[in-house]
C-alpha cells in the first residue's frame, strides 16, 4: 500500500490530469475591430493549425444522408424517471476532487461535503467511499432540442465556419480578441478552437453564445456579457475561451454522462434536482444540462430555456430546424476500429502513464490514454523522442499541441475515424495537410497544449466526431483501444486501467517501472 501511495505522489511531477484545468488565457482587447481584413481568416486558421475554408459560403452537409423531414427520431423510454436518482456511493480514485465529483454527478461540492460530514478543504484518500446525493424533485421536459449529430463536431458540421457565419452579422464576436496559450486569436477562431478541442459542433456553440448574450448579432454588450457570456461567473471562468470551454464541457458531461455513464440527474443553481426525461436523446440531455449551469438559473426559467420558445427558437432563427440537419445514426451498429500500431517506433520502450480518461476536458468520454518516453528526469522537459502515426491518414490539424489525423482520406476529421495526438511540441511538428503512413514521425512529446505536468503524448479516437471510449465494452457496442494487439481495459476509475496483450498485462502508473513499460517488438 505504501509503495502504491509513493507511486501516486509522482502525479505532480510526471503526469497529472491532462485536461481538467484550463490553460492560462489573457484578454488583450474587446473593441476596435469593425472590418475583417481579407487575409485575417487565413492567418487565424493557420494559427489554429487547420486549413482555411476553400469556399466563401458554408457547404451543405452530406445531403444524401440528411433526414428528409425535421421530425425528431423517436427515442424509446430508457428508464422510469421516478426510480432513478437516489443516493449512490463513489470510491475515490487518483485525481478525484469534490469539484470534479460535483461536475460528474451534477451536484455541488457543498452538497457532497454536507452529506458525508466532511469539509471542503479535507483531503480525500484513495479508496475512500463518499455518498453522492441524487434524489430528484423534478422530471425534465420531453421536448427534444437538437439531434445527437448536432452536438458533435461530426458530419453535420462539415463545411461550417464560424467566421463566415459571423461576418454578415457584424456583432461583438468580431470585435473581440484574446491570447490563448501565447497566441492571439479573434473571437471566431476561439469558438473554432474550443469546438475542435471538445469535438463539439461550432454551430451549436455559436447559437448558444447568441442565445445567452447576443455575441453574434449585437455590436455592443454590457461588461458582464463580455466577461461572462454564458452567465458562469468567477475569475476561473472570465473571458470567451474559458466561458466556451465551460459550456462545451457541460454539453459533453450531459451527452456522454447519459449515453455511457448512467447519469440521469443534475442540479440547478437553485438546488432543484432534475431527472432527465426518459424519452429524450443524449444531445438534448447535454443541452439541458448546459442551459442549467448559469449562476442565476431557476427551475422556472430553465424550463423556458429548454422548451420550444427558448434556445430552440434562437437556433431555428439562425440555422433552421436542427432536425433537418440530422445525420443518423452517429455510429453504425457494426463499428470496428481499424488496425492501429503503438505511437512510437519499433524497438523503443515507452511507459503507460494514464489509463482511460477524458478525450478533452473532464466531460468527454474516457477516450484517451497517455504514454511517456524513456528519460532520466520527471516533469516537463524537451524530448527528442518521436511520436509516430498509428495508421495511414492525412493531418487535418496541427497546432496548439495537437496533431489530428483523418483516417478515411476525405481531409475532414469529423467523418469516419480520426486519431488525436495531444501535447506534441511546436518544434518539428508535422504540418497540416501532410499525408502520413503508419510509423511516420508526427512530433515530439511535450507539455504543450492544454494542461500537463509531465512530458508525454495523449492519444484519443473519434468516430463521426464522437469520442470513442478507450475501454468501451464490446458486448455493449463499445470499441476498446487496440494498438498492435495491446487492448485497453478500464477499471472504472479515471486514469487507471490496463493494457493487455495475450497473457501480458501492464497497469497505468504515473511512473517509469517494469510494470508499465511497453516495448514495441
Amino acid at each position: 500500500m505504501m509503495d502504491y501511495l509513493l507511486r501516486l505522489t509522482l502525479f505532480a511531477f510526471l503526469l497529472a490530469a491532462c485536461e481538467r484545468p484550463d490553460p492560462e488565457v489573457t484578454i488583450l482587447s474587446t473593441g476596435g475591430l469593425t472590418a475583417v481584413p481579407p487575409t485575417l481568416a487565413a492567418i487565424s486558421f493557420e494559427q489554429l493549425g487547420v486549413a482555411p475554408p476553400e469556399a466563401a459560403a458554408p457547404i451543405v452537409p452530406l445531403a444524401a444522408t440528411v433526414v428528409d423531414a425535421p421530425t425528431p427520431t423517436p427515442d424509446p423510454p430508457r428508464y422510469d424517471p421516478h426510480s432513478v436518482g437516489g443516493q449512490q456511493t463513489h470510491t475515490i480514485s487518483p485525481g478525484d476532487t469534490l469539484n470534479y465529483l460535483g461536475q460528474f454527478y451534477g451536484v455541488s461540492p457543498e452538497e457532497i461535503a454536507a452529506l458525508n460530514q466532511i469539509q471542503l478543504t479535507d483531503i480525500l484518500y484513495i479508496g475512500q467511499q463518499l455518498l453522492i446525493p441524487g434524489q430528484a424533485s423534478q422530471v425534465g421536459p420531453s421536448f427534444k432540442i437538437i439531434p445527437d449529430s448536432e452536438l458533435l463536431f461530426g458530419p453535420a458540421a462539415k463545411g461550417f465556419y464560424v467566421r463566415q457565419t459571423a461576418v454578415p452579422h457584424n456583432g461583438f464576436l468580431l470585435r473581440y480578441s484574446e491570447e490563448v496559450e501565447g497566441k492571439r486569436l479573434e473571437g471566431p477562431e476561439i469558438v473554432e478552437l474550443v469546438a475542435h478541442r471538445h469535438s463539439v459542433n461550432p454551430r451549436l456553440l455559436l447559437a448558444l453564445l447568441e442565445y445567452r448574450s447576443g455575441w453574434l448579432t449585437q455590436p455592443t454588450l454590457s461588461e458582464s456579457q463580455q466577461k461572462y457570456p454564458f452567465g458562469k461567473s468567477g475569475a476561473a471562468y472570465e473571458g470567451l475561451y474559458r466561458q466556451l470551454s465551460w459550456a462545451a464541457n457541460e454539453l459533453n458531461w450531459g451527452y456522454y454522462g447519459r449515453a455511457e455513464g448512467n447519469l440521469h440527474t443534475f442540479a440547478l443553481p437553485d438546488k432543484t434536482r432534475i431527472t432527465f426525461a426518459p424519452d429524450i436523446n443524449d444531445a438534448t440531455a447535454g443541452v439541458q444540462r448546459m442551459l442549467g449551469g448559469a449562476d442565476t438559473i431557476t427551475f422556472e426559467n430553465w424550463l423556458h430555456d429548454a422548451g420550444p420558445t427558448g434556445f430552440f427558437a434562437t437556433y431555428e432563427r439562425l440555422f433552421g430546424n436542427p432536425f433537418a440537419l440530422a445525420i443518423e445514426p452517429v455510429w453504425p451498429s457494426t463499428l470496428a476500429q481499424p488496425t492501429l500500431q503503438l505511437p512510437w517506433a519499433n524497438g523503443e520502450t515507452w511507459y503507460f502513464t494514464g489509463g482511460p480518461h477524458g478525450g478533452w476536458n473532464s466531460g468527454s468520454a474516457w477516450a484517451a490514454l497517455d504514454f511517456a518516453p524513456e528519460a532520466d528526469v520527471l516533469g516537463c522537459f524537451d524530448s527528442d523522442a518521436w511520436v509516430t502515426a498509428m495508421s495511414d491518414g492525412i493531418v487535418t490539424r496541427s497546432g496548439f499541441g495537437a496533431v489530428v489525423v483523418d483516417l478515411d482520406g476525405d481531409r475532414y476529421a469529423g467523418t469516419g475515424w480520426a486519431i488525436i495526438y495531444m501535447h506534441l511540441a511546436d518544434r518539428d511538428r508535422i504540418p497540416t495537410g501532410s499525408p502520413v503512413q503508419t510509423g511516420d514521425r508526427l512530433g515530439h512529446p511535450s507539455c504543450e497544449g492544454g494542461f500537463s505536468d509531465g512530458t508525454h503524448v495523449h492519444i484519443a479516437r473519434t468516430y463521426n466526431g464522437r469520442w470513442v471510449s478507450a475501454d468501451g465494452d464490446p458486448t455493449r457496442g463499445g470499441v476498446p483501444f487496440n494498438m498492435g494487439g495491446w487492448v485497453s481495459q478500464g477499471v472504472g476509475r479515471e486514469y487507471d486501467g490496463f493494457l493487455i496483450r495475450g497473457a501480458v498485462s501492464k497497469e497505468a502508473c504515473a511512473c517509469r517501472e517494469a510494470s508499465n513499460a511497453i516495448t514495441w517488438e
